[in-house]
Formats: structure tokens, sequence, C-alpha cells
């Protein structure tokens, strides 16, 4: 029994908004208005969700788009700038290769430099980078099922066996909560599994329950050995 994961999801001031920059820049279609499809079947949905909070610190997770030239590198950068997106200086170096950039609402990605051996393969989406411990990558992979494709210096990362974007983990330090967690996962039970029971086995996994009404109805809303929201959705 286990989940797969649903959508990564993003708090949105204007949900329809960031979905078409978002639409607009991934090459994805919409569905619902504020969700965008996964290009293929390793990927995932991508969740504009509403909230009236203002983002405040930069996000514990972020995109990384890949390049395969310098000249698409800069081609999708001048894409984002376009459809509305704005340099940021997240302490990144000048000699460094990648350029870091933010969406309408302040959400931080980066476009990396061709000739990254790490996102080889992965897709145009080749990694959601997270601030995490390496506990937290243990967990996830168990969680999803997901092996570890990287486990060194406190790096953890995960991949789909099915292959598609990676999710990644730095190690400690752990940048301070801001708040709400902007960037989150919604799962669902696989077919003919029950939803409690698939929440009772995150919990022995090491997520914990947490009080919130903020989820769609039906669903439970826990927290990774992180501390990191996350949403169990009924069966679909």
């Amino acid at each position: 029994m286990t989940s797969h994961l649903f959508a990564v999801c993003l708090l949105a001031r204007q949900p329809l908004r960031l979905a078409r920059f978002w639409s607009g820049l991934l090459g994805r279609e919409q569905s619902d208005g504020a969700t965008l499809l996964p290009d293929n079947d390793t990927g995932f949905r991508i969740r504009f969700v509403p909230t009236d909070e203002p983002k405040v610190g930069q996000n514990r997770a972020h995109f990384e788009l890949t390049s395969a030239s310098l000249d698409d590198q800069q081609r999708t950068v001048a894409r984002a700038l376009e459809l509305g997106a704005a340099h940021v200086d997240v302490g990144q170096r000048p000699e460094e290769g990648h350029v870091v950039l933010a969406d309408p609402e302040g959400n931080e990605f980066c476009v990396i430099e061709p000739g990254n051996t790490f996102l080889a393969g992965c897709g145009f989406v080749g990694a959601l980078s997270c601030d995490g411990t390496q506990e937290v990558g243990y967990f996830w992979s168990r969680a999803l099922q997901w092996p570890l494709v990287w486990d060194q210096d406190q790096e953890t990362a995960i991949q789909s066996p099915k292959g598609g974007p990676k999710i990644a983990w730095g190690g400690p330090p752990l940048m301070p909560k801001t708040g709400r967690d902007r960037v989150h996962f919604h799962l669902v039970p696989d077919v003919g599994a029950d939803q409690q029971a698939e929440v009772e086995r995150l919990v022995s996994l090491g997520a914990t329950r947490i009080d919130t009404a903020r989820g769609e109805p039906g669903s439970v809303a826990l927290a990774d050995p992180d501390g990191n929201e996350f949403w169990v959705l009924p069966p679909r």
C-alpha cells in the first residue's frame, strides 16, 4: 500500500494568473483553471491553491529548469521575464552558471546551465530542490516508494522509478520556517487503498498529524519529519 504524488502545490494570491505564467513557461496544458497537467507519465501536476497570506521570506522548495545549451538557457530566461518573472538575489555567486528568477508572486526558481549531469534525462523540470534533512529524504523515499538516487554528505534525492523530475534535499543547516509552506505536496492513495490506512502508514514512517482546515474537503493534513505540511486526499 502506498500513495502517489498527485501534485506539487503552490499557494497563490492569484492562482489563475500564476497558472498562466507557469503554463506559458513550461508549455503545459491547464486543467480546471489553476492546475497544470504533467507533460508525460513521469511528471506530476502543479496546482495553484488560493491563499490570502502574503509570501514572507524565501521558499524552502523551488523548481530547477534544465537547459540543452547556453542559447536554450537564455531563451528560457527571456521567456520567463517576458511572462512576468524577475531576477532575484538569494546569495548566488557571479561564477555560478545558473540563473535565479522569481515568478510574479515571488516564488523562486532556477534555470540551470547546460551540462548538469545530476539533472541529465530528467526533463525540462529537472528537479524540485528543497531545504531539508537527510531524514526527510529517507521519509519521502519510503512514503512514495521512490528510490534514493543520491545520498551523500546529508544531501538526498529521490526519483520515480518511471524517471522524470527528481526531488532533492540539501541537508543542514535549514532555513528558518517563515509561516505556512507555500510549496507542499498533495498525495492520493493508490487505487483500492484506504485513505485512513494510508495515513496510519505515513505516521508510522515519521509523519505527524496537524490540525488545519485549509486542505480540500475530506483531506488529511500531516507534516513530514522536518515539519513540512502535506495533505493526503481521498482516493480518486
